[in-house]
């Protein structure tokens, strides 16, 4: 039987494979990085706009900046 860290971590890797395809498909909408850039952003807004005022969901945006940036400054660009 799965443990609920491993149901919830499956979930997150199941929801990030579906993300990164998300994210395939916009690049072949517009080749400017910042069209998806801010399309990712509105739709993090839109997610949470039902529930919380927009301060806290850029809050939370903020957070998990600081988790992630961490996390790619430690693994490099893919290319070098």
């Amino acid at each position: 039987m799965t443990n609920p860290l491993d149901a919830n971590f499956n979930d997150y890797k199941k929801a990030e494979s579906q993300a990164l395809e998300i994210l395939q498909e916009m690049k072949t909408a517009s080749v400017k990085p910042l069209d998806i850039e801010l399309a990712l952003l509105v739709a993090i807004f839109e997610l949470h706009r039902d529930r919380l005022p927009a301060d806290q969901i850029g809050g939370i945006i903020r957070k998990h900046l600081e988790t992630l940036e961490p996390f790619y400054e430690a693994n490099g660009h893919p290319d070098s």
